[in-house]
């Protein structure tokens, strides 16, 4: 694996894509991320560009790729553009992340860039979390094919998910075991900068949903079962059906107020430097929760992984985001204890299921992999959420 820096706007988009492949047997060099060409684009942004930027400025675009390892949910591009301003001519590194078309069988149903670009800006002003600064949105989808966003590029390295940082020859697993501590300390540490926003310190009614509920975490779990429904459609899931059911039952009442949610609070979706966090991405899952939604996030998507590793003969890396360190560390940063993450741990893995079906539905439209018998088999940890609701998954997990 290399550990080459990377640039702002390649970390993951929620979906966890490098995963799947190493259990569907997709190959990760060819599954489809777009459906959109580079060079067309290229000079589509140019144009744009030139538009937007004051007269005599004189821009162009010196190269814009999109990168291996895009994901599949919002599309990036890397963007290196020259332009004079205030008769200085400089070189800028920029990402445009943009909604996917529908012909690229997108994952969610609809993409609110104007709300990331939104949020981008709320909590750089309001936090010291690291976001790449921001400048431009076009809601105009006929200038790239889709809604898009323009920030800078920030350099740093992302944990990869191709092959899972858990399996070895990568950065994060070949780090000193006080690194990967500090890498843990800082993800967590803006996980917590992010909550001090919250619905008494901002107005947050832009990331409200509109779904049934008398809570925030009670509107958050319809929004999902929302999704869950348009993912199904007439071809039911017995153990989603069952998981949305069982989440509904044990709905935990122990929650800290309401805060804003990154919602896709992953190590994948951070950059580092020095095992320090430098940039927060991919922002299209936030909205208001509490922030026991987005902890439970956090460590399960390190717990997926893992479980990817040992499933396959892997050691993996058992020591990192345990819950019950990830409270502690959350509690020292944010002064808040947060309740028990149990439920939220398993809110995560289903709601990462249903995403996981859609991902492997998407593999197979674009022919990169094959229907199974059992509707089931599209969710790669069936196992898990199984073990989940009987109980047996909690075993050897320290919350």
């Amino acid at each position: 694996m290399s550990d080459e820096p990377n640039s702002a706007g390649q970390g993951g988009d929620g979906v966890g894509h490098g995963s799947s492949e190493v259990t569907l047997g997709v190959d990760p060099e060819k599954i489809t991320t777009s459906t959109r060409d580079p060079e067309v684009m290229s000079g589509q942004f140019a144009a744009w560009l030139a538009s937007v930027l004051s007269a005599g400025a004189d821009s162009e675009v010196v190269t814009l790729t999109s990168p291996q390892g895009n994901g599949m949910s919002s599309e990036t591009l890397l963007v290196t553009a020259r332009w004079t301003a205030e008769g200085v001519r400089d070189e800028h590194r920029l990402v445009a992340r943009v909604a996917p078309p529908e012909t690229a069988y997108p994952v969610f149903p609809s993409y609110d860039l104007a709300m990331q670009h939104r949020v981008m800006g709320l909590v750089a002003g309001a936090t010291a979390v690291p976001v790449p600064a921001t400048h431009w949105f076009e809601s105009d989808p006929d200038v790239l094919g889709g809604p898009f966003f323009v920030m800078d590029q920030v350099q740093g390295q992302v944990p990869p998910d191709v092959l899972p940082y858990t399996f070895g020859d990568n950065w994060v697993f070949d780090a000193a075991e006080a690194d990967r501590h500090r890498l843990q300390a800082s993800a967590v540490g803006v996980m917590a900068g992010i909550h001090s926003i919250t619905t008494d310190t901002h107005d947050l009614a832009f990331l409200q949903v509109a779904q049934p509920g008398t809570t925030a975490l009670e509107r958050h779990l319809a929004h999902w079962s929302a999704y869950h429904e348009w993912v199904v459609g007439e071809q039911r899931s017995p153990l989603l059906d069952a998981c949305f059911h069982w989440l509904g039952e044990h709905l935990p009442r122990d929650v800290s107020p309401d805060a804003l949610s990154w919602g896709d609070g992953r190590i994948g979706n951070m950059m580092f430097a020095d095992f320090d966090a430098v940039a927060v991405l991919d922002w299209e899952m936030a909205g208001v929760a509490p922030p026991e939604v987005d902890l439970g996030w956090m460590c399960y998507l390190h717990l997926f992984f893992q479980d990817l590793a040992t499933q396959l003969g892997a050691p993996g890396l058992p020591d990192m985001f345990r819950p019950v360190d990830v409270r502690t560390t959350y509690g020292q940063a944010s002064g808040l204890e947060p309740g028990d993450l149990q439920w939220h741990i398993a809110y995560a893995a289903m709601r990462h299921g249903v995403i996981m079906r859609r991902v492997t539905e998407r593999s197979i439209f674009f022919g990169e992999a094959a229907q199974p018998d059992d509707i089931d088999d599209l969710i790669i940890h069936r196992s898990t959420l199984a073990a989940m609701l009987d109980g047996s998954y909690w075993e050897g997990i320290a919350l």
